[in-house]
C-alpha cells in the first residue's frame, strides 16, 4: 500500500471514502461548469437590445409612412434599406441569443415545439460563427448598397472603406467555412478509422 499523499489509500479521507484532493477537484469542476450561467444575463441584455431595435424599426417605419408623399424615390429606397438593415441585425441578435444560449449555457427543451428553428438541431460554435459571418456580410451589403444609392452624397473614401470592410467580412466568412469543412472532413476520417 502506498503512503503517498495523493494516494486514495492515504489516511486523510473525507466522509464517503473519497480523498480531499478529489473532493476539492470535483467541487472546483462543479463551480467551473456552473460558471456558464454568468453568460445568461448577457443573452438577456441582447434580448433588451433586440426590443430597442424593434422600437427603432417601428420609429423608422412611422417616419417613412408620415413622409411618404414628400420623399423622393432615393430617400424612400434608403428608408427601406434601413428597415432591411435593422431586420438583419435583429435576426443576427436572435441567432446569437438562441444559438449561444443553447451551445454555451443550457439545452433548450424545444424538441416538440412546432416553431423550433431547423438550424437549432445542428448548432455548434463553428456553425454559429459561419452564420454570424454570413449575417455580417448581409448587413455590410445593405450598408454598401445604401452608399451606392446615395452615391452623390457619400464621399468616395467612405465608399472605399465600406468596400474594404465588406471584402474583409467576405474573406473571413470564406476562411471560416473552409476551416469548418476541413474540420468536418477530419472528424469523418477519424470516425471511419
Amino acid at each position: 500500500m502506498s503512503n503517498h499523499p495523493d494516494s486514495p489509500s492515504s489516511s486523510m479521507q473525507v466522509p464517503g471514502g473519497s480523498h480531499p484532493i478529489q473532493f476539492v477537484e470535483r467541487s472546483f469542476e462543479i463551480v467551473i461548469f456552473a460558471s456558464r450561467w454568468i453568460q445568461a444575463p448577457l443573452y438577456g441584455g441582447l434580448i433588451v437590445a433586440e426590443l430597442l431595435y424593434a422600437y427603432k424599426f417601428l420609429n423608422e417605419l412611422w417616419h417613412m409612412i408620415h413622409d411618404l408623399g414628400e420623399s423622393s424615390e432615393t430617400v424612400f429606397m434608403l428608408g427601406i434599406l434601413s428597415l432591411v438593415d435593422i431586420t438583419m441585425v435583429a435576426n443576427l441578435l436572435t441567432m446569437v441569443v438562441i444559438g449561444g444560449y443553447a451551445t454555451f449555457v443550457s439545452k433548450l427543451d424545444l424538441e416538440d415545439h412546432p416553431d423550433r428553428p431547423d438550424w437549432l438541431s445542428h448548432v455548434d460554435p463553428g456553425t454559429i460563427k459561419i452564420k454570424l459571418a454570413a449575417s455580417l456580410i448581409g448587413i455590410s451589403s445593405i450598408h454598401l448598397l445604401k452608399a451606392f444609392v446615395n452615391v452623390s452624397n457619400t464621399p468616395p473614401d467612405h465608399i472605399q472603406w465600406q468596400i474594404l470592410i465588406h471584402m474583409t467580412f467576405l474573406g473571413s466568412a470564406i476562411l471560416l467555412a473552409w476551416t469548418d469543412k476541413l474540420m468536418s472532413k477530419e472528424k469523418k476520417h477519424e470516425h471511419a478509422l
